[in-house]
């Protein structure tokens, strides 16, 4: 769903780079050396991730999600464990701000799934966990998480280039500041996937990939790049003006055309 090429700054010595697979897809940690005291950054991201997946992993029966499916939105998020209550709080809110374009509860009543939003508050999660470990911000080097193309800059700026999903190279690039989050919603890697939460259908609206970079939240990178994905350029720039005026956002159409919220010109072509 999520697919973001990373493209380094070149600094001297090329940052390292260390991946594995959870959640359904690839995780990764890109750093400078000096910075984690006691231990590498990818322990601490790897055990964050571990618990987010024990807690909201909907394909396992004996998750918390799984058993909290059966009741109300208000009993989900009184009742779900503490550590996860924002990531349920903001996927029912997406839904009530999209009518229903963006649901954790698509596959119908009784269920659940936040595989739409959580990545991406996993990768929060784990940037809060490395920021607690750090050495002092002046000394550290730079840091990066990457869950499935959610990105997130834990410490320093990192040059990314946008997937063009028609296979030509980059759309665009972007300078992804210090605790700056950006994420892609894309039919390239597994075809049409993205779901439209008012039925359940597969979205064929003519979008080819939504990218949103967030000021802040990883999670709300995630969670509305799909909701941007099912709305489609008309709906989601009154939805963004509306109510997310912070984002910046590039629809990639499946003709070839582009459509940008970006006030701030994040984008370079």
């Amino acid at each position: 769903m999520w697919t973001l090429l990373l493209a380094g700054c070149a600094p001297a010595s090329p940052p390292e780079r260390v991946e594995w697979l959870t959640m359904g897809t690839v995780a990764a940690v890109q750093y400078e050396e000096g910075g984690m005291r006691g231990g590498h950054p990818q322990d601490v991201v790897k055990r964050v991730f571990a618990d987010v997946e024990r807690l909201l992993n909907a394909h396992d029966p004996a998750s918390e999600l799984s058993r909290l499916a059966p009741l109300p939105d208000g009993e989900v998020v009184r009742r779900c464990d503490g550590s996860v209550r924002s990531c349920y709080e903001a996927a029912f809110r997406l839904m009530a701000e999209t009518d229903g374009a963006f649901n954790p509860r698509w596959k119908g009543a009784g269920t659940l799934d936040l595989g739409a939003i959580a990545k991406g508050f996993a990768v929060d999660r784990a940037v809060a966990a490395l920021s607690g470990q750090a050495s002092g911000a002046q000394g550290g080097g730079r840091l990066l998480v990457d869950l499935g193309g959610n990105l997130k800059s834990a410490r320093g700026d990192w040059v990314t280039g946008v997937r063009d999903p028609f296979g030509r190279g980059f759309a665009v690039r972007v300078t992804l500041k210090a605790g700056e989050a950006l994420a892609t919603s894309a039919t390239y890697f597994r075809g049409g996937h993205i779901r439209d939460g008012r039925g359940g259908a597969t979205v064929t609206n003519g979008v080819a990939s939504v990218t949103v970079l967030h000021p802040t939240s990883a999670m709300m990178a995630d969670g509305l790049s799909t909701a941007l994905f099912v709305l489609g350029p008309d709906a989601g720039l009154a939805l963004v003006r509306r109510a997310h005026p912070e984002i910046a956002v590039l629809w990639t159409l499946a003709d070839g055309r582009t459509v940008r919220h970006d006030a701030f010109r994040r984008f370079a072509d």
